[in-house]
C-alpha cells in the first residue's frame, strides 16, 4: 500500500469516526429530549409552526400533555404532509374524556399566559377542517362542527367571548364558519349564559334541521372540507377585531366590545337567541362591564362540538351522535370525529401578560372528580333514600351511586339524577322499584311542611299496557303518611306515551281510608298540563290523543308543595305553560260518602273493587314526610291482577342493565330542591 492510498484510507477513517460521533451525538439528543414523549425522528409539528413553548396542549382523552414541542400522539397530535404542504393535525372523537366541564372532546392549544382586554393580545391562523362527525342531530346547533378558535376566560365564570366555527350537514359539499360572543353572565349562576351568533361564510349557529335527519339547503357561500381559510384575532384597549379571508370568498371583518355590554338588559337579547336559547332556560343578561378586567387566553385547534348525549338533555349542545361506547378507533373508522389542519399560527401578547396556571389547576382531571349530590341540592341532610335495588343509604353526605343516584352537567348546569328500572328491589308495600329521598322529620298537617323542586323526566319506560293508568309514568314529589294506613295525599306525576313528544303532569290525593280495611283506597287525579291518570289507551298498544299543552321529556317544570294549618296548598310553575295552583284541606274530608265519589274514580277503581270512602277527619293528626326522586310506576306484574297498578312492561328478568340498555326504566334530573317548615300563603 502506497502512501497516497494511506492518505486516502486514513480520511475515509476519519470520515467514519465523524459519522459514528454525528450518530451518538443525535441519539444522546434523542434521549436527552424526548424522554417519555410518544415521538419518532421525523416530521415534528414545531418544524411546521414554531410555537408550542407558549401552550399546553389538551388531548382528546381529556389529558394535559404539556408543551407540545417535540411531541406527537397518533391518536390526536402529530405532523403530515399534504402536496408537499406540512401541516399540524389535531384530531378528536365524539367521545371520550373530557377536559373541565364540557361536554365535548377536544385536541387543543391553550395559552399558558393570560391577558385582560386592555392589556391585548394577537392570534392568526391558516387551516383547513378535514372531518366534522356524520351522525348527530340536525335539530341540535352544535352537530356536525368544530371550534377551531378561541378566546376563553380563565377568571369567573370561564366564559368565552369569541368561539370561531366550522359546521357542515351531512351530504352537503360546503360547510359553514361562523363566530360565536357568549356573554359573560351577571351574577353567580352562569346557567342562563347564551350565545350570539355571526355568520362569515354560509350559516349561523341558529340555523338548524327540521328533523333529526333534515337538512337545511346547503350554503351557497361555505367552504368545502379541505378547503383553506384564515383568521386574525386582535384585541386592543378592549375591542376585539376579526378578519377572516379565504381565496375565492369575500373577506369579512367585524369588531366587538369586551368591555361595555350591549346585552345588560333583557330587552338587549336578540331575537336568534330568544329563539334558540330562552326555551331551554338559557336566558341570562351580561354584566354591564362584560369582560372588564377578566383574564383571557387563546384556544387553538379542534374542539370537537358534536357529542353522543341525549338531545333532551339539552337541545342546543347535545347531539346524540354515534360514539361506540367511547371506543376512539371505531369512531375514527366511521366518521364519528373532528378533525382539523393548521398550515400555520401565531400569537403576540402583552410583556404585561401573567401566569395562566390556575385554568389549568381547576380543570385538569375535573371531569373525572366525583360532585355529590349533596353539593349540588345541599338539603341532604335531611333526607334519607332507597335506590332502585332496594339498599337504604341513612347518610347522603358526600354519597352517589353510578347506577341510581349522582350528578350530571347537561351543559350549563349541574343535576341530581335518579334513576331505576321497571324491577329490581322494592319498597315493603310497593310494586314498583324507586330511588327516591325520604324525609327524617315526620309532621302533621297541622303542624306543616313545605317541599319545592325544579325538574326534569329524562325518561319513562317504552313498555307497559296502554290500558294501565300507572303505564309509562314515574311520581317526582309526595307526601307519604307515616302511620296508620301509611297512605299518599300527594302524589306528583310525570306520564308520556311512547311515540307522543309531550307528556302530562297531573297529581293524586289518595284517600286515607275509612275503616281498618285499606284494600278499598283510590285516588282522584287532577290535571295540570296535559292529561289527568284516567285517560288511557283502549288496548295494549292503542294510545290516546297526544296533549297539547304537554311537557316534553326534558322540559322543566317547578313544584312548591306547602302544607299550613292543615291546608295543602300547590303551585306548579314551566316556562311557555300557563302556572297551576290548587288548594286541598288535608283535615277534612269530601270523600265520606259513596256519592261523594268523583265519576273519575267511579270508572277507575271501582271495576277492580277499589270503592272505600274517606275517614271524616282525612290526614288530620297522622305523621306523614315529604319524598323526592324518581319512584317509577311501571312495573313487570301482569294487568290481570290489577288494571290500574299492574303495567306488564318489560323487564329483563330483573336485570338492571339490560333495561336500562332498552329503555325499560326511569330518570329525573333534579337542579334545585328545598324543604321545610309550612308557610302562610300569600294572598
Amino acid at each position: 500500500m502506497n502512501f497516497k492510498t494511506f492518505k486516502l484510507t486514513f480520511a475515509n477513517y476519519l470520515l467514519i469516526l465523524g459519522v459514528i460521533f454525528l450518530f451518538n451525538s443525535c441519539t444522546e439528543y434523542k434521549n436527552k429530549n424526548h424522554t417519555n414523549k410518544n415521538v419518532e425522528i421525523g416530521l415534528k409539528a414545531n418544524d411546521i409552526i414554531p410555537f408550542f413553548q407558549y401552550w399546553n396542549l389538551i388531548l382528546g382523552d381529556g389529558s394535559n400533555a404539556g408543551q407540545a414541542t417535540n411531541y406527537e400522539n397518533k391518536n390526536f397530535f402529530y405532523a403530515t404532509n399534504d402536496n408537499n404542504v406540512d401541516w399540524v393535525v389535531f384530531k378528536t372523537p365524539n367521545a371520550g374524556n373530557t377536559h373541565g366541564t364540557s361536554n365535548n372532546t377536544r385536541t387543543e392549544l391553550a395559552q399558558l399566559k393570560k391577558w385582560t382586554p386592555m392589556t391585548g393580545a394577537k392570534m392568526n391562523a391558516t387551516l383547513k377542517v378535514m372531518n366534522v362527525s356524520t351522525t348527530g342531530d340536525a335539530r341540535v346547533a352544535a352537530t356536525y362542527s368544530v371550534v377551531v378558535g378561541q378566546i376563553h376566560s380563565a377568571d369567573g365564570h370561564e366564559n368565552e367571548p369569541l368561539k370561531i366555527y366550522y359546521k357542515k350537514f351531512p351530504g352537503h359539499t360546503k360547510g359553514s364558519v361562523f363566530w360565536n360572543y357568549e356573554i359573560n353572565t351577571a351574577g353567580d349562576d352562569n346557567s342562563g349564559r347564551w350565545d350570539f351568533s355571526t355568520p362569515i361564510w354560509g350559516y349561523d349557529f341558529s340555523v338548524v334541521g327540521a328533523g333529526e335527519n333534515m337538512y337545511p339547503v346547503e350554503p351557497k357561500d361555505g367552504i368545502a372540507l379541505g378547503e383553506e381559510f384564515s383568521y386574525e384575532v386582535e384585541v386592543k384597549d378592549g375591542i376585539m377585531s376579526l378578519k377572516f379571508t379565504s381565496e375565492g370568498h369575500e373577506t369579512k371583518t367585524f369588531t366587538k366590545n369586551l368591555i361595555n355590554s350591549e346585552y345588560a338588559n333583557r330587552s338587549d337579547m336578540p331575537k336568534q337567541v330568544e329563539n334558540l336559547f330562552v326555551p331551554i332556560g338559557q336566558d341570562g343578561v351580561e354584566q354591564e362591564k362584560a369582560y372588564t378586567d377578566q383574564g383571557l387566553f387563546f384556544k387553538l385547534g379542534c374542539y370537537n362540538q358534536t357529542n353522543g348525549k341525549d338531545p333532551k338533555v339539552n337541545k342546543v349542545w347535545c347531539s346524540g351522535a354515534e360514539t361506540h361506547g367511547g371506543d376512539v378507533q371505531k369512531q375514527y373508522a366511521d366518521g364519528n370525529y373532528a378533525e382539523v389542519w393548521f398550515k400555520s399560527a401565531n400569537i403576540e401578547i402583552s410583556e404585561d401578560a401573567y401566569s395562566n396556571e390556575g385554568y389549568f389547576t381547576a380543570n385538569d382531571g375535573l371531569s373525572s372528580k366525583t360532585v355529590y349530590p349533596s353539593e349540588v341540592i345541599p338539603f341532604m341532610d335531611k333526607f334519607k333514600i332507597l335506590l332502585g335495588d332496594g339498599t337504604n343509604i341513612e347518610n347522603l353526605i358526600d354519597f352517589d351511586n353510578k347506577d341510581f343516584f349522582y350528578t350530571a352537567i347537561d351543559g350549563t348546569r349541574r343535576w341530581v339524577v335518579y334513576k331505576t328500572p321497571n324491577s329490581g328491589v322494592t319498597s315493603k308495600n310497593s310494586s314498583n322499584t324507586r330511588t327516591e329521598l325520604h324525609e327524617k322529620r315526620e309532621w302533621t298537617p297541622e303542624e306543616g311542611g313545605k317541599l319545592t323542586g325544579t325538574c326534569k323526566v329524562m325518561q319513562v319506560s317504552t313498555s307497559g299496557d296502554a290500558r294501565v293508568a300507572a303505564s309509562y309514568s314515574v311520581v317526582v314529589g309526595q307526601i307519604h303518611g307515616g302511620e296508620g294506613h301509611e297512605n299518599e295525599p300527594f302524589k306528583l306525576f310525570y306520564k308520556k306515551f311512547p311515540g307522543h313528544t309531550k307528556g302530562s303532569v297531573f297529581w293524586n290525593y289518595e284517600i286515607n281510608t275509612e275503616g281498618e280495611d285499606n284494600s278499598g283506597r283510590w285516588d282522584y287525579s287532577s290535571a295540570i298540563w296535559g292529561h289527568d291518570m284516567s285517560v288511557i289507551g283502549t288496548s295494549k298498544s292503542d294510545y290516546p290523543a297526544e296533549p297539547k299543552d304537554g311537557i316534553e321529556l326534558g322540559e322543566e317544570f317547578s313544584y312548591e308543595v306547602n302544607v299550613y294549618k292543615g291546608i295543602m296548598y300547590l303551585t306548579f310553575k314551566s316556562e311557555g305553560h300557563v302556572t297551576k295552583t290548587f288548594t286541598k284541606n288535608l283535615i277534612k274530608s269530601e270523600y265520606v260518602n259513596k256519592s261523594d265519589m268523583p265519576d273519575q274514580v267511579k270508572k277507575l277503581f271501582v271495576p277492580i273493587g277499589q270503592d272505600g270512602t274517606e275517614r271524616v277527619s282525612a290526614y288530620a293528626g297522622d305523621l306523614g314526610y315529604f319524598k323526592q326522586g324518581a319512584y317509577n310506576q311501571t312495573n313487570g306484574k301482569s294487568p290481570e291482577k290489577n288494571m290500574v297498578w299492574c303495567a306488564g312492561a318489560e323487564t329483563y328478568g330483573g336485570d338492571i342493565a339490560k333495561q336500562y340498555k332498552n329503555g325499560c326504566y326511569t330518570e329525573v334530573w333534579f337542579r334545585e330542591a328545598t324543604v321545610g317548615p309550612g308557610e302562610k300563603p300569600n294572598k
